[in-house]
């Protein structure tokens, strides 16, 4: 079964950052103790403040589906909004090949 990935990135107000902060830590910590999460992380971008990359890899399409649902991605979903989000852009892969190098 062919693994997914889901890369993209997101903004937020710089000023809202250290409020954002423990709020992607505690979504994350969750997020990665969920069935089906293998890679899960939220990165800022060091050129670019309140620009956070997004990094996820999923064991199947099911999984991340039932991720979406879940308390803490509803909750995360409400605060960042409230935080002041835009520029949301997420893309899903699914991966055929790994290879590490």
């Amino acid at each position: 079964m062919a693994r997914i990935a889901v890369i993209g990135q997101f903004r937020l107000p710089p000023d809202a950052m250290p409020a954002a902060r423990p709020m992607m830590a505690q979504v994350t910590e969750a997020t990665r103790s969920e069935a089906g999460c293998i890679e899960y992380s939220y990165a800022e971008d060091v050129l670019d403040p309140g620009l956070i990359r997004v990094s996820e890899v999923w064991d199947s399409r099911e999984r991340l589906a039932a991720h979406l649902k879940t308390p803490h991605m509803t909750l995360w979903a409400e605060q960042r909004a409230a935080l002041g989000l835009s520029g949301r852009a997420l893309t899903m892969y699914e991966v055929a090949r790994e290879e590490t190098f």
